[in-house]
């Protein structure tokens, strides 16, 4: 039996044929955005912007409705910062936009070329998927940089959001077909199909043959719900399940910052750290200093007895389950557990990562070779915050998602990632023997 994402009942006859003409829409407005050249799309993409920033009392006022919904219904505090929108978010969202217009276009770049000793002359050259579809929860900003990347990199791209930004994305959606069209380009470059709740996703996830590749980005649920009923190409973009390990050699006063700017900075986000590892060699000097920060910030710990032994008075604590280190919390919740060694701490990441990113806080060059080159993460990071797991700090520009799988595109989703590629071949009449 399939299992819908979150939102609706299951496929109907009127999602059916509206999601498919959409997806048709889309796919020749697709080809319409491959002809366009790199000035047409950054002016479209400057367009966007500052539409988005004259609409921003009518994209607040939609938020407002949104985030009122998410309160009566529950939502925990940490998922309604990520929905959330204000004219400072809002500007930022929209600099993103003219930050994508600033980076090379994709399109067209010669991968790599050669003349076979035929005369043959071969170029596989960047050209856009076509038609890129996205299901994704409560992150309104993600409708704008979707569309964005989209654009930059020739695709069209169709959007389900979910329920919880509904009005959000409503309006979003409107402003930037509105700038494209005022640009002379389709509207129906950007389309949402919210409308249609979760049959529409049920019917996106079918829409093989007129979308080229799907992307879900939220939680475990909705993603591995598209990953297995998709008869669409998925793109799977992973959990945050991230981990900081403090080696015994690690500089305290760094690795402290550290580990509560990658926890506390933002909670609601993938690439916040939900376990801290320390190696029991320092853990008496560390252990005081790094919990009595995190619980300036009101940070729960759940940690092992090792860890309960050195908690400051006050803070709050929960002993740790195995649940736990398998959980990723987005809250002001963390998992602290001691470690013997190097070898514990690979051990442990090895079986709990979700395959996002991993810090080490060390000086220890062996540490930092055996660290990045023993665990298989998207992102491996060495004395800095796991927070900088982003396409705009990796300066990719905007980013579609966080992939965590092997093939085609791993780690930020910017714009390559978008692309496939095309093999030219130039001739003067030869005939294979």
């Amino acid at each position: 039996m399939t299992t819908a994402p979150a939102g609706a009942t299951g496929p109907g006859p009127d999602a059916h044929a509206a999601v498919t003409a959409i997806a048709r829409e889309a796919k020749k407005a697709s080809r319409v955005l491959a002809t366009a050249t790199r000035a047409t799309k950054d002016a479209a993409l400057h367009a966007m912007a500052e539409a988005l920033v004259d609409a921003s009392d009518r994209i607040v006022a939609g938020n407002a409705e949104d985030l009122e919904r998410g309160r009566r219904g529950g939502m925990k505090e940490s998922l309604l910062d990520r929905l959330a929108l204000d004219p400072l978010r809002i500007a930022a969202i929209a600099d993103a936009l003219r930050e994508l217009a600033a980076l090379p276009d994709p399109v067209g770049e010669v991968v790599r070329g050669s003349t076979l000793p035929n005369g043959l002359r071969l170029r596989q050259v960047r050209v856009p998927m076509g038609v890129v579809g996205m299901i994704y929860e409560a992150r309104p900003n993600v409708t704008v940089d979707a569309a964005g990347l989209a654009l930059k990199s020739g695709n069209a791209v169709i959007l389900r959001g979910g329920s919880a930004a509904a009005s959000s994305n409503e309006v979003i959606v409107e402003v930037l077909g509105d700038a494209l069209a005022a640009q002379g380009l389709p509207r129906t470059l950007v389309q949402s199909i919210d409308a249609f709740g979760r049959a529409g996703a049920v019917e996106l996830m079918r829409a093989r043959g007129l979308v080229d590749v799907l992307v879900p980005r939220g939680g475990a649920d909705l993603i591995q719900t598209v990953v297995r009923e998709s008869v669409v190409p998925v793109i799977e973009t992973g959990v945050g399940n991230c981990h900081v390990f403090v080696d015994a050699t690690a500089d305290v006063a760094k690795a402290v910052p550290i580990v509560l700017n990658s926890k506390t900075q933002r909670t609601g986000v993938c690439n916040a750290a939900e376990t801290l590892l320390v190696h029991r060699d320092v853990a008496a000097t560390f252990l005081p200093a790094v919990l009595a920060a995190l619980g300036q910030k009101d940070v729960t710990i759940h940690g092992d007895e090792a860890t309960a032994a050195a908690l400051p008075a006050g803070l709050r604590f929960e002993p740790a389950t195995e649940r736990d280190w398998e959980t990723e919390y987005l809250s002001l919740d963390l998992a602290v557990k001691v470690v013997d060694s190097l070898d514990e701490a690979l051990e442990h990441i090895s079986r709990y990562s979700s395959g996002h990113t991993e810090v080490i806080c060390t000086q220890d060059v062996t540490s930092v070779r055996r660290f990045t080159t023993e665990l298989d993460s998207a992102a491996l990071i060495v004395n800095a915050s796991s927070r900088f797991t982003d396409g705009g700090q990796f300066g990719l520009g905007a980013e579609i998602g966080i992939s965590t799988q092997k093939l085609h595109a791993r780690g930020p989703m910017g714009l390559a990632e978008l692309t496939t590629t095309t093999w030219i071949v130039e001739g003067d009449g030869q005939i294979r023997q």
